[in-house]
């Protein structure tokens, strides 16, 4: 891996990946979604003189050929991810995870790229039918958002099997951290919180969720990537064990030495057939081909992600008093 193209290097798994991949010395040409205000998103700030930032748009053809010329290594990262406006805008995730992907493979292969990594999630497989879930777990298309997702990745193996594209489908389960948007639960808590909010407003309190700390995930996606056994799979990062969101809160709650009440927001509770009610991953692929395990339990990275929110120049990037679709 010394050179190294990243899309969706402005967001936040993106980004961190970007600043790990530095520390490895590679050098990552790094994509931020173009904007005339030629803001470089989360990579705003981050300077090293192995750090290539270019702006464009997966959905272009052209740019990704372009993009990823020159790259020994490429991590596809840049989708729309956002569950509940998937409800309102499903072609534009058509176009960004479905159609981008399939720009991204097409670029790679008349590039001649020696390995690309397609970003999954772990809403593909829906609510669980077992725990833990491992890769062979039947896909359930619950959101608009996450039938992008399998349609994506079924793309990007197709050209594994019909082109020998080498490709390795990275399935990280829910990643949390500094830099997360307030569209995810964490970050939405704590944010009001630290904000002087006393009622909390959330969804859903019953769900599970297997949370990866972001420093974890981005150690898994440079493991799978430089083992060759990857090539062809589907590839869990999980911690294997799950919580609760009530779990969830009550601990970040306590941790901020917050007297809160949750009130549950009726615009923020799921479709009844759209909710995951339980995730809880298999790391055992991973664990066996690459020696990866999770180093950061929940705790830590609760505790590092409120330090993080909580300082004044971060929390004013969030809005807490809305919610974050």
């Amino acid at each position: 891996m010394k050179n190294v193209a990243v899309t969706g290097a402005d967001g936040f798994i993106g980004s961190h990946l970007t600043e790990a991949l530095l520390r490895e010395g590679c050098h990552v040409k790094a994509l931020a979604q173009y904007n005339s205000f030629n803001n470089w998103g989360w990579l705003e700030g981050i300077s090293h003189p192995e750090l290539e930032i270019a702006t464009g748009d997966v959905r272009d053809p052209n740019f990704c050929r372009e993009f990823v010329k020159g790259a020994d290594t490429v991590f596809h990262l840049a989708a729309l991810i956002a569950i509940p406006y998937s409800y309102v805008a499903p072609d534009s995730y058509v176009d960004t995870n479905v159609k981008g992907t399939l720009n991204i493979c097409q670029a790679a292969r008349d590039a001649g790229v020696g390995r690309l990594l397609v970003t999954s999630t772990s809403e593909v497989y829906g609510t669980a039918r077992y725990v833990p879930i491992d890769e062979n777990h039947p896909r359930q298309p619950q959101s608009p958002y996450s039938a992008t997702k399998i349609a994506a990745d079924a793309l990007a193996l197709s050209f594994y099997n019909a082109f020998e594209l080498p490709v390795t489908i990275v399935r990280p389960f829910n990643t949390y951290g500094p830099r997360q948007s307030a569209r995810a639960i964490i970050p939405t808590i704590i944010s009001q919180i630290a904000s002087g909010e006393r009622r909390i407003k959330v969804g859903d309190l019953t769900p599970t969720r297997d949370f990866n700390y972001v420093a974890d995930t981005c150690r898994g996606f440079i493991a799978l990537a430089k083992s060759d056994a990857t090539v062809g799979l589907e590839v869990n990062i999980a911690t294997g064990t799950e919580i609760t969101m009530a779990d969830t809160l009550a601990t970040i709650a306590r941790l901020m030495g917050a007297d809160v009440e949750w009130v549950r927001d009726p615009q923020r509770i799921r479709p009844s057939g759209s909710e995951v009610f339980r995730l809880c991953g298999d790391n055992t692929r991973i664990r066996e081909l690459t020696g990866w395990h999770p180093e950061v339990d929940i705790e830590e990275g609760l505790r590092r992600t409120i330090e993080w929110i909580t300082d004044p120049a971060n929390l004013a990037l969030y809005k807490a008093g809305i919610y974050n679709v």
